[in-house]
């Protein structure tokens, strides 16, 4: 079960650090908003075990975060729009932030940053130098990485949240989705998740794929 206030008081906890000195509204309304995005009943993977996960994964990758707040802020944010119909999800999402946060009191810059990390969970490919990219790809893509009961639970999840789509056209969808990440060079950018995470989700990936193939 999931611990909504515990959830709340690292929202706020990110917000008011990427705020700083500056005075701001209550942080609690805007995570209010945001838990009830998260708990859309469309969501079977993209839940608040999902954003739970992928904020554990930021706290033990903050090391290598340039702005380890900025990241959770784009973390509670990167999936705040999830209809699994649609092709936008991430740019809506990006755009929620960069209406809210302003209202919310962060800085202009701060802003443009945590809405480049949403978009940027389209491609999951920040650059060299892009620390907090790395690090919020790397906790989005974790998932990748677990053992084998967890990401069947993972793959089970992804097929709930597109069935309206056919057996077929999901097996090659899902497929061509699992060759272009096997065909990266990384799928993990931080030393710690190349160290930990590479072969485990490159096996993971590729048994997927052959389970799939007709």
């Amino acid at each position: 079960m999931v611990d909504l206030d515990a959830l709340r008081v690292r929202f706020s906890h990110a917000l008011r650090s990427v705020r700083g000195s500056g005075d701001g509204p209550d942080p609690t309304p805007y995570a209010d908003d945001l838990l009830a995005r998260w708990q859309e009943p469309q969501r079977r993977y993209h839940t608040l075990a999902h954003l739970t996960a992928v904020l554990d994964h930021v706290d033990a990758l903050e090391k290598y975060a340039d702005d380890p707040d900025v990241v959770r802020l784009a973390a509670w944010f990167h999936d705040a729009v999830y209809l699994p119909e649609r092709s936008e999800n991430e740019e809506r999402s990006a755009r929620i932030a960069e209406r809210a946060l302003p209202e919310a009191g962060v800085a202009a810059g701060k802003t443009a940053e945590v809405a480049r990390l949403v978009r940027l969970t389209v491609t999951h490919a920040p650059t060299p130098d892009d620390r907090n990219g790395q690090v919020l790809c790397d906790a989005d893509l974790a998932i990748l990485a677990a053992p084998p009961s967890a990401y069947a639970a993972y793959t089970a999840a992804v097929r709930e949240e597109y069935h309206f789509v056919p057996n077929e056209a999901f097996r090659e969808g899902r497929s061509a989705i699992l060759r272009q990440l096997l065909e990266l060079p990384r799928l993990f950018r931080t030393p710690y998740g190349a160290a930990e995470w590479e072969a485990t989700a490159r096996y993971n990936l590729a048994a997927e794929l052959e389970m799939l193939s007709p």
